[in-house]
């Protein structure tokens, strides 16, 4: 029995596959595949859920939802999200600009990554982020001497790598020791003691992320718990923090998972910092798959069905340049028919027209399908259109919101003209 992700947003009924109340057929008839629908039903539900832990019972806020916006940067969400109070977790400039773009404020950014460059460190100190979360001396360095050549203070947060296992996929765990992210546990009073010496910096918060797609509360205790010890060693050496970012990295259900509900999730991490006698911490999540995840599928025409020997192969449409994670992380999309078949059904590898053998984007579904239909890859709205590419010539996908009867064009399918505007030829 194929095993189906809790969804909001989307549904079946009568063998018919839905958006809101928008059949994904004829989503897929007026805008054509591969196409990726988002249910803005699905992106405020899931807001609501942290934002729902966020408040104390007499109403006071104790935490602020950033939205982690890697997992999908589409102008359209950012847009919904700033809209409903959220800040955002950037790694790029790019994604600064994208956050002003969408009516954001850069005030309420905070610039994350290992690698920031001159250019994006001084674009976003003029622009005025909450904070950059650094990962080393060096990087410390450079932005101390681009604030003072801007005559600017630089408000900054170290992030610390607690080496804590967040029993995820490897390419996707950043708190080991062994990881490229973050200051290691042992090194962090002594670069916040150097912070504290330069004089265009400015000492705001600590800051902690230990993977992706996590499905256990766990991990995240045991790096709270090494964090907050950090804070209030920190405060014995006179160094006061005033914000603590716990980062995001939780789980969402695929089809099987089973990960905390948000809300409790949130609640208990909070309680916790309360209850370890933090109280007048401004503390931040930084959620991105969690919020978007399950918020978005992907649409594709079945083009051939090819028997093989050993392998049946459902060819579609789609493929690897347009959802990466199963070719990269063999990661799991549970796949339906948008619309019931009587057809006897078979089981088949569903895989796209790119050239590599790694382009999959399910092995051994059973799947009664035919030549012309469409299937619904679910849960695809995270780490989805965000890491397409246009490997192999190929245009990316249109993207549309559903709102409630009403289906918006949030971005154009790319032309081949798109593809190679930009090039010359000698």
């Amino acid at each position: 029995m194929l095993s189906l992700p809790q969804l909001i947003g989307f549904s079946e009924q009568n063998g018919q596959w839905f958006a809101e109340n928008v059949s994904l057929s004829s989503i897929a008839q007026e805008f054509g595949t591969p196409c990726y629908v988002y249910s803005k039903k699905a992106l405020t539900h899931a807001f609501d859920a942290y934002d729902k832990a966020c408040f104390r019972k007499d109403g006071t806020r104790r935490a602020r939802v950033h939205y982690a916006m890697k997992a999908n940067s589409n102008l359209a969400i950012l847009n919904i999200f700033s809209k409903l109070g959220t800040g955002f977790d950037l790694v790029s400039g790019g994604e600064l600009a994208r956050v002003l773009a969408a009516g954001g404020k850069a005030s309420d950014c905070v610039f994350s990554g290992v690698g920031k460059s001159h250019s994006e460190i001084a674009t976003a100190l003029k622009a005025g982020v909450k904070c950059f979360n650094v990962e080393s001396i060096p990087e410390l360095t450079r932005i101390n001497e681009i604030a003072s050549s801007l005559q600017l203070k630089a408000p900054i947060s170290l992030r610390v790598n607690p080496d804590v296992d967040a029993k995820t996929h490897p390419y996707i765990s950043t708190g080991l020791k062994d990881n490229k992210f973050g200051i290691t546990f042992e090194d962090v009073i002594h670069t916040y003691q150097v912070a504290h010496q330069m004089s265009n910096i400015q000492i705001v918060g600590i800051d902690c992320h230990i993977g992706s797609q996590i499905l256990e509360i766990s991990p995240f205790l045991d790096a709270l718990d090494r964090v907050l010890s950090l804070i209030q060693e920190l405060k014995t050496v006179g160094i006061a923090i005033q914000h603590l970012d716990i980062g995001g990295g939780l789980g969402i259900d695929y089809g099987g998972d089973t990960p905390p509900d948000i809300t409790k999730f949130a609640n208990t991490l909070l309680d916790h910092i309360e209850k370890s006698g933090f109280t007048d911490l401004e503390v931040i999540f930084e959620p991105g798959r969690s919020l978007v995840g399950n918020a978005g599928v992907l649409l594709t025409l079945v083009e051939y069905l090819k028997p093989g020997e050993t392998k049946n192969f459902c060819i579609v449409d789609a493929a690897m340049n347009d959802l990466m994670r199963p070719a990269m992380y063999e990661a799991f999309h549970a796949i339906v028919p948008i619309n019931s078949s009587s057809t006897d059904s078979s089981v088949y590898d569903v895989v796209g027209p790119v050239c590599e053998t790694g382009d999959w984007l399910g092995r051994d579904r059973k799947l009664s399908v035919v030549s012309g239909d469409v299937l619904a890859i679910l849960s695809a709205g995270a780490y989805g259109f965000s890491m397409s590419s246009n490997y192999n010539t190929r245009p990316r996908a249109a993207e549309v919101m559903v709102d409630d009867m009403v289906v918006h064009v949030i971005r154009e399918r790319e032309t081949l003209e798109n593809l190679y505007q930009g090039e010359r030829i000698i």
